[in-house]
């Protein structure tokens, strides 16, 4: 048998190139519906051109492809019935009045003169509990713009507090479908993948909301015509109870106690519908929406759809209304389609060796732990200029080191951390990335005009790379430590 050639890194290259010509051309088309089906389509057809210059010009045999797209997504299998699991969570943690509860009482630290770190707080707290800085920026962040507007600050700095609150919370989220990703793409336990962050995502966070602080002093007048329509709207809904956060309490407990992340996810999802059953079964009823059932049969239908399906709640208030709307299971199908995809694309790379002769070529440029970090970070920030998306940057660049961090005998947690500190928080700053688009388009404030003063997602890659090079909390395997870093 004779060896199989390798490709040349200019060949190589050519799907990602064809990839990020396709990502353009659907962003420019579909806007911020392109995670709908434009994105998945755009990584089926760079699948295809790495399989047709394989085939034709290598002779690599369909079957391997096949075996490695089956292993890659095998490995994934259980962070897919996850992102699920995340979807069930979501919505039973929204309608037993969980969120509500919490954004109740967190609404009311509100005042003058802290308003851009409170801002920044209230999102980053709705934005760890929901998993989401896209419903987070669309809804309260949207009432926090308007009040700051009223209290006379930039427009521009009250986008950058939002945005950096919704993206800190997204960040550190177990509900987050890009926290999920990121971990599940390194085979990382995605609690053990955000307690690791906590080392580089601490300090971000306090200098950020330092930064706030300082600013934010001086202001003293304030609206709070619309604090006042989300509390009424809140109160007038839900049974607000501190009951309901013996929910979190519980989960909290679980996490710490190391139990696997899909039971923690489950467990939570059924102790939150217990409490939805009890504390909120006229809400139970409102989504069951059919008045020939008996209560007991309405309840048990509306906890039903709120675990699987989209749910909207009336509360009065438009935005409040968007706020607790909950897509269930079926909300996370285009998230799942577009990972499959992503997943198909990375495994092809990786069958044909077009991956491998790209990791070589950066691999030539790693001399020590923090030019490695630095080029994990580069790459995710590149991808997100490049494709346009950020769940495809972060697959890519986890396909990309995966082999190298092993190699040089780092951490699986070390590639997956760095990945998320580099991919997810810089995807908001891009103008042509999905995530900048949506933003920008829902807070009407330019991605440009925000960007400076979205502090947190500026200096979290900056932050990994700081660590990196002081070596805190890394561990190396390797039998040859390092002598430069």
């Amino acid at each position: 048998m004779t060896e199989r050639k390798h490709p040349h890194p200019l060949v190589a290259i050519i799907p990602v190139v064809v990839l990020i010509i396709l990502i353009s051309i659907v962003i420019t088309l579909f806007g911020s519906d392109a995670l709908s089906g434009g994105s998945q389509i755009a990584l089926l057809m760079g699948v295809a051109v790495c399989v047709l210059i394989s085939m034709t010009c290598y002779h690599i045999p369909w079957k391997t492809f096949e075996r490695q797209m089956t292993k890659t997504i095998g490995d994934v299998s259980v962070t897919l019935l996850i992102l699920l699991t995340v979807g069930m969570l979501a919505g039973s943690w929204m309608i037993s009045g969980v969120v509500p509860t919490l954004i109740y009482y967190g609404i009311h630290i509100l005042s003058p003169s802290f308003f851009l770190v409170s801002a920044c707080v209230i999102c980053a707290l709705i934005s760890l509990l929901s998993g989401s800085s896209w419903t987070t920026i669309a809804t309260i962040g949207v009432a926090l713009l308007g009040i700051g507007q009223a209290l006379g600050i930039s427009e521009a700095w009250t986008a950058g507090a939002i945005i950096s609150g919704a993206y800190f919370g997204d960040k550190m989220s177990p509900l987050s479908d890009t926290t999920i990703l990121a971990s599940s793409s390194v085979r990382v336990d995605i609690f053990e993948h955000i307690r690791y962050m906590v080392l580089t995502t601490t300090p971000s966070i306090l200098i950020t909301l330092v930064i706030f602080l300082v600013a934010g002093l001086g202001h003293g007048s304030e609206d709070a015509l619309h604090i006042d329509q989300y509390v009424d709207g809140l109160d007038s809904t839900f049974n607000i109870s501190l009951w309901t956060l013996l929910v979190p309490l519980i989960t909290g407990i679980l996490i710490a106690r190391k139990v696997p992340s899909l039971v923690v996810l489950f467990v939570s999802s059924i102790i939150a519908g217990i409490t939805a059953i009890i504390l909120q079964p006229h809400i139970l009823c409102q989504i069951a929406d059919d008045p020939t059932l008996s209560t007991p049969a309405a309840i048990f239908k509306g906890l039903a759809i709120t675990y699987y399906g989209s749910t909207a709640v009336q509360t009065g208030f438009d935005a409040l209304n968007d706020l607790v709307s909950t897509g269930g299971m079926a909300g996370m199908l285009n998230t799942i389609w577009l990972i499959l995809c992503a997943l198909c694309f990375g495994a092809v790379m990786v069958a044909s060796g077009m991956l491998g002769s790209i990791t070589n070529v950066v691999v030539k440029w790693v001399r020590s732990r923090t030019s490695l970090v630095s080029s994990t970070v580069g790459t995710g920030i590149f991808l997100n200029l490049t494709t346009g998306d950020q769940f495809i940057s972060i697959v890519l660049t986890a396909d990309m080191f995966r082999d190298i961090y092993k190699k040089e005998g780092y951490e699986g947690r070390l590639l997956s951390r760095t990945t998320e500190d580099a991919a997810t928080v810089t995807s908001v700053l891009v103008p042509w990335n999905t995530c900048g688009m949506t933003q920008a388009t829902v807070l009407g404030v330019p991605t440009l005009t925000y960007l400076p003063y979205c502090f947190f997602n500026i200096l979290s890659p900056l932050t990994t790379i700081i660590v990196a090079a002081i070596g805190w909390k890394i561990k190396r395997h390797h039998p040859a430590e390092e002598s430069t870093s």
